[in-house]
């Protein structure tokens, strides 16, 4: 009965989680299209005003290094932009930049303090003490989650851990395209694949996590909740990277 409960708390959290980042991906669209924007249906005939998506040349708007100049977005690429396979230096080197980058203390900041105000852990307690073991909590979360992810596991199936951004398409293509990611890769030849870096990354890093957690939290619930929302924040980071273009371009001119 435990279990049974833990599962349906999880399913739960994941669901939540689900339609927080629908809601967040219809905002980010209604912004875009305001006005003739950029993630409007490209594929049917349009007049040349209302490809404010693309540049002059009729190529998507590219990636930038941040997103909003402080996220980092270093494994996000351009449109159409075509690039050599990552060595493992190159998945090693991208993994660190995005684990100890400076911006990289936001999501465990935001998710010790949900934690908290929940009091999703009991023996972490309240106040500063307890926010403070909430979040190294969650920050080891985050950064071997990054490892495994981003690293160990496309090593090892040679799968590229960069986001390819669609860039053509109206606006509902482009986020199934994005939220697919999460269980669809593309591999070092070029070809697509079950994203095994990805969800059997993420279940990895969960599993880890029952090492530093108090023994009380080490259940099947609470690691299959850790996996759901590790692949979740995932999926919706690449839904973020995919209209970052187009909303930078409408709202900042290109120029973050």
């Amino acid at each position: 009965m435990k279990v049974k409960a833990s599962f349906f708390l999880c399913r739960e959290k994941i669901l939540q989680l689900a339609l927080g980042a629908a809601l967040v991906m219809c905002t980010i669209g209604a912004m875009a299209q305001e006005g003739g924007g950029p993630v409007a249906d490209l594929d049917a005939p349009q007049p040349a005003q209302q490809q404010t998506a693309q540049d002059s040349n009729g190529t998507p708007p590219p990636q930038t290094k941040r997103i909003l100049g402080i996220i980092p977005n270093f494994r996000a690429v351009s449109a159409d932009q075509k690039l050599p396979p990552q060595t493992v230096k190159d998945k090693f080197i991208s993994t660190t930049e995005d684990s100890f980058d400076y911006s990289a203390v936001i999501v465990p900041a935001a998710i010790a303090g949900f934690n908290q105000a929940r009091n999703a852990t009991p023996e972490f307690g309240q106040g500063a003490l307890g926010y403070g073991r909430y979040f190294w909590h969650a920050a080891l979360d985050q950064t071997s989650e990054n490892y495994f992810v981003g690293f160990i596991f496309p090593v090892i199936t040679r799968e590229d851990s960069r986001y390819y951004t669609l860039g053509h398409g109206g606006f509902w293509k482009r986020a199934g395209y994005a939220m697919s990611r999460a269980v669809i890769t593309r591999n070092d030849r070029g070809g697509e694949e079950f994203n095994i870096s990805e969800v059997v990354g993420a279940g990895a890093a969960a599993g880890l996590s029952n090492a530093y957690y108090p023994s009380r939290e080490r259940s099947f619930g609470n690691t299959a909740q850790q996996w759901g929302l590790d692949v979740g924040i995932d999926a919706f980071t690449f839904a973020l990277k995919e209209f970052w273009p187009d909303v930078n371009r409408k709202l900042f001119g290109g120029k973050q």
